[in-house]
């Protein structure tokens, strides 16, 4: 096994999830992603912790939502109480194909997505980590050679988490002492409220509030949301390419919206509920490791020079204790590039310019 599939197991473990002996583990386990799951076990076992695997497919997924009728049972028993007695669920991304469901219609998909609220709210309750192990389908989306690919990976995932942390410390105290965030570059005008919000710095771990790896970005919850927003990073959404993604706000909701491509695939997710068509997060990307966009959200939200917006469901990590956010069944994350012409304000103060933060050398203010 390639050593640096047993250090991202090791991460993941000890850095990311923090699990400690007797703990109740699901680990998910998608297609491709083996040697993963091998090395992941393994460091469970020395552990001492209790683990359930899942095999987590998307051309099973796809089967099963293409048979259905579309009437679902609301979060099935066996299935709630799995996560709702686990301490930590791990999700091991990776994938033959990466648009395996783009023939789903996408009606099936939301009233899945609805009738699982209940079982992914109670995913959201363990310690939850999301990562991935690089495989030829990913490599190919990302349009890289397999090897290097892989390198890419572990320069973003095998990284000094500690020292990122605390450069990104000082992005969330600028958040958690602003009220307005306003970004500005072409075709982008926006403003959104972040008052009496927390934001959480997501160093690759659930001791930071933070549960991707890798990670690397500093994300809140953001409110009366006004203005236009240009989303010039192409993404991949239920299977299918999304590109040059444009949203107008008023009144904190997409009042009108379009899409160069698969504009249907972005009326079906804005139109999944009422918070779908309002903000659940801005977030910002500090991870220098990520140096290129790769269809993949779980890297490319996290580049530097990037800012990202999610249509739907805010995390309560960003919220006052008792005080509800965005309510959606969709979480869908939009990804804006800020390294040339651009800039971003808190409190009308200049935070970010042409993608340098001002504490960087060469920022202009």
């Amino acid at each position: 096994m390639d050593e640096r599939v047993r250090e991202h197991a090791e991460v993941l473990v000890d850095w990311s999830a923090r699990i400690e002996a007797g703990d109740d583990v699901v680990v998910s386990v998608a297609e491709d992603a083996h040697d993963l799951a091998v090395a992941v076990a393994e460091k469970l076992g020395e552990r001492g912790a209790n683990v359930v695997t899942l095999y987590d497919s998307a051309e099973v997924s796809r089967a099963y939502l293409k048979a259905h009728d579309g009437e679902f049972d609301d979060d099935p028993a066996h299935e709630l109480a799995l996560l709702e007695h686990a301490d930590v669920y791990l999700r091991l991304g990776g994938g033959r194909n990466t648009t395996a469901s783009a023939d789903v219609p996408g009606e099936t998909q939301r009233a899945f997505a609805h009738a699982r609220e209940g079982t992914r709210e109670a995913r959201m309750k363990t310690d939850w980590v999301a990562t991935v192990h690089p495989t030829r389908s990913l490599a190919q989306q990302a349009g890289m050679a397999y090897e290097e690919y892989q390198q890419f990976v572990y320069d973003a995932v095998l990284r000094d988490w500690e020292s990122l942390a605390d450069e990104m410390a000082q992005m969330k105290n600028v958040l958690d002492a602003g009220s307005e965030v306003r970004i500005v570059k072409e075709d982008t005008d926006l403003t959104m409220s972040i008052e009496g919000r927390t934001a959480v710095n997501s160093a690759a771990s659930v001791a930071y509030d933070s549960h991707n790896l890798p990670s690397g970005e500093v994300f809140t919850a953001p409110y009366a949301t006004e203005g236009e927003v240009y989303f010039d990073v192409p993404m991949t959404i239920q299977s299918k390419r999304l590109t040059d993604v444009h949203l107008t706000f008023e009144g904190g909701e997409v009042v009108e919206f379009s899409a160069g491509t698969n504009e249907d695939v972005l009326a079906d997710i804005l139109d999944t509920d009422e918070g779908a068509r309002r903000l659940g997060e801005l977030g910002i990307g500090m991870n220098r490791g990520i140096d290129r966009f790769t269809d993949s959200i779980l890297f490319d939200e996290k580049m530097g020079d990037t800012v990202h917006l999610a249509v739907g469901r805010a995390y309560d990590s960003c919220l006052p204790e008792g005080k509800a956010g965005n309510q959606s069944a969709v979480h869908v994350d939009m990804i804006t590039d800020m390294s040339e012409d651009s800039r971003m304000l808190v409190d009308g103060e200049v935070v970010q310019r042409n993608g340098t933060f001002r504490w960087e050398d060469g920022f202009e203010a």
